[in-house]
């Protein structure tokens, strides 16, 4: 089949890519599976040089990467060439430096007579199925962990979104990866659940939304399957009166609008201490208001949403709160121009229960709450089915610290929302998964503990398990 690919921030076609056939899915994990026999014995230092390698090519080819990436997406030229690629190439420094440091634990005599050490192997086969709001990074936060763990990975990018995926592909042969090792396939969900239920697949790793995530560990469960899963959010900020409102405002208003609000971390739910409310909401429509809407070679804030029917998506919340007695403050309006572009919009005055408060929007709509305890706070801010990111707002840390350790969540930042490093951890409980992407843990995940116990001198005596 001939997918053709679309540009947001027109509407007008960009080119055809071929999805794969069941065929290519089967010799992909053959040959993966053929592959990990070498790649799963090579030394961490091989790997971690293989790893370097390709690091140095993508930043070779960073001006082409960066274009296919915009034009695919719709993101503005400079988010993509001078935020998420550096970004990106630093993921893969990382990860090289990582694949010399998966190691067990120290050997140690745990029982009479007995040496114990434990050792890491490879998971094997990974399946790995990214999204369309990073394409690139994401794909290096599968691809760079599992490979530094010495997996082999066939990796499928999401439909409308597969270039940099692709290049990248290119660009790990172009280094010198062996066949096998990192293969690419193009598709929709026939393809990924392909890949999935093939029985030389030892792995999943997904990042994308609840449902499919839900889906993935139906198909995983007849194996079973080892799956790693990072899925929806809805991320709380907590709000105290002592926090700066124009401060908060700033953030808030760039992590509820980066990336169009297509970020599973966004900031998306404002819960602010009574008294500072109506102060917070004029700061942040301030802000809101300010942010211009752009495609990829204009000077602007944000690009479009990915597609027609997903702003057919977020607008639809954004109306269906307007009926149910919800303020919009900013935006909340399509604008009239090509591309599938949707301003920053601020609502208030909507209901905990509502949807607009409790579902996943996955644009750049904001809603403030207000509450009047800290306890209130922690209660809304956990009425949630997800648990990935959040963030405290207050300058008394003691105050910050006692609410973090409250909120089930697996990030949570202190006055301020969205940074992230290569050295931590991504990822978050609940209806947003499990498991983790960057940082020491996600190389870990792709790995299988391996307790290897030698006998050195004959027990004095065979603590519970004597023969009668």
């Amino acid at each position: 089949m001939q997918r053709v690919l679309i540009d947001p921030s027109t509407g007008r076609a960009l080119k055809t890519v071929a999805d794969s056939s069941m065929d290519e899915v089967d010799s992909a994990i053959r040959l993966a599976a053929a592959a990990g026999a070498e790649w799963g014995r090579s030394l961490p230092s091989d790997r971690a040089a293989a790893l370097l390698r390709l690091a140095a090519a993508v930043e070779a080819d960073a001006d082409e990467l960066s274009r296919v990436e915009c034009a695919e997406t719709g993101k503005p030229w400079t988010v993509m060439r001078d935020g998420e690629m550096p970004f990106a190439l630093d993921n893969l420094r990382f990860f090289a430096a990582s694949a010399r440091n998966v190691d067990g634990t120290a050997a140690g005599s745990f029982s009479t007579g007995y040496t114990s050490m434990l050792l890491r192997r490879p998971a094997g086969v990974v399946a790995a199925i990214t999204p369309w709001n990073f394409p690139l990074v994401m794909a290096i936060w599968k691809v760079g962990a599992a490979l530094a763990a010495g997996c082999t990975v066939v990796l499928k990018p999401a439909p409308a979104t597969p270039g940099t995926s692709i290049r990248l592909g290119e660009l790990a042969a172009e280094a010198g990866f062996p066949d096998g090792v990192l293969t690419i396939l193009t598709g929709d969900a026939d393809v990924g659940e392909a890949m999935v239920s093939h029985p030389l697949t030892d792995m999943i790793t997904l990042t994308g939304s609840t449902t499919t995530g839900r889906r993935i560990m139906a198909l995983a469960a007849a194996g079973p399957k080892r799956v790693h899963l990072e899925l929806g959010g809805k991320a709380p900020l907590i709000v105290f009166g002592d926090a700066d409102p124009h401060a908060v405002g700033q953030a808030a208003a760039l992590a509820a609008s980066y990336n169009s609000g297509q970020d599973c971390t966004a900031a998306t739910r404002v819960y602010v201490e009574r008294s500072m409310h109506d102060e917070l909401v004029e700061a942040l429509a301030e802000t809101m208001g300010g942010v211009t809407l752009g495609g990829p070679d204009e000077q602007c804030d944000i690009g479009p949403l990915i597609s027609e029917a997903h702003r057919r998506r977020v607008d639809g919340f954004v109306t269906r709160a307007q009926a149910g007695g919800a303020t919009v403050i900013t935006g909340g309006t399509v604008p009239d121009r090509d591309g599938w572009f949707y301003p920053p919009t601020l609502v208030t005055n909507a209901a905990q229960s509502s949807e607009i408060v409790r579902d996943e929007i996955f644009g750049p709509v904001l809603v403030v709450v207000p509450f009047d305890t800290e306890a209130q706070a922690i209660t809304l801010a956990n009425d949630t089915p997800y648990g990935l990111a959040s963030s405290v707002w207050t300058p008394q840390i003691d105050r910050a610290l006692r609410v973090t350790h409250q909120l089930k969540v697996g990030v949570t930042w202190i006055n301020d929302h969205l940074p992230i490093a290569s050295e931590m951890p991504h990822g978050g409980q609940g209806a947003s998964g499990f498991g983790k992407d960057m940082g020491r843990d996600s190389v870990i995940d792709f790995t299988v503990a391996h307790h290897v116990m030698m006998k050195h001198a004959e027990p004095a005596e065979r603590q519970g398990f004597r023969p009668a």
